[in-house]
């Protein structure tokens, strides 16, 4: 799989605190969304990519087991960090990994970040937000156009390096070589409609669509720190790239 990989601190935020990272040749693609004051949330989302990078080189085939032990040695870089430097106590990343076996690609997904799959021009989310304003939508108390300008919206409920339940949701999705895959930091999907992503996507080759999601981000208030990853089979598009 090819890819192409974009990151922004956006129009409000000094610093960068998200991370990301690909291996096209092996076919996996992450990206983490970091939190804690301090810098330490630069600090969590780096550690957790350093640690996916670290175990692909190792020579692991892509699977459940990979993944989980993946997402393990992440959380304990991350905690073993802050238990050294009390600066960083508190700190923690979500992290959203996708890595293609065939026909099929795993997914290894904590946090508010999101993978989505455009297949025949239509987008499809395929991870579930861990997020307070996710688990009213899906209890029926406010819809998602309510959850988007909700005050509480950045609070998410499973993060990387933190107390509580933090096990990543693993998923195993079936690919057709035509399928472009979009894996992103709430500084994209909290900024710009999934219907407009959709329409970027399907009408501009991959390079002009990872330009026109960048700008419509920033257009849309740049509120946040922007990161994503566009990846697809070589049938597809991206011979144009």
């Amino acid at each position: 799989m090819r890819g192409i990989l974009r990151t922004d601190t956006g129009l409000v935020r000094t610093g960068n605190e998200d991370s990301a990272w690909m291996d096209e040749e092996k076919g996996i693609f992450a990206v983490a969304d970091g939190m804690g004051g301090h810098l330490a949330g630069e600090v969590a989302s780096a550690l957790a990519i350093d640690a996916v990078r670290k175990l692909a080189g190792q020579e692991l085939q892509p699977d459940v087991l990979s993944l989980e032990t993946m997402v393990r040695e992440a959380n304990l870089s991350i905690a073993r960090h802050a238990q050294e430097h009390p600066e960083c106590s508190g700190m923690g990343t979500t992290l959203d990994m996708l890595w293609e076996n065939g026909r099929y690609v795993f997914i290894a997904h904590v946090g508010d970040s999101r993978i989505y799959r455009f297949r025949k021009g239509q987008i499809e989310q395929i991870t579930r937000d861990h997020s307070l304003v996710a688990e009213l939508v899906r209890g029926g108390i406010i819809t998602e156009a309510e959850a988007r300008v909700h005050p509480r919206r950045n609070i998410i409920t499973r993060a990387l390096g933190t107390d509580g339940y933090n096990e990543p949701d693993i998923l195993i999705i079936n690919r057709e070589e035509s399928d472009i895959w979009l894996i992103c930091s709430d500084g994209l999907h909290g900024m710009v409609p999934d219907a407009e992503m959709e329409r970027i996507v399907a009408g501009h080759s991959p390079q002009e669509s990872a330009d026109l999601l960048m700008q419509a981000a920033l257009d849309h208030g740049g509120t946040d720190n922007i990161t994503f990853i566009l990846c697809g089979g070589e049938e597809t598009l991206w011979k144009q790239g």
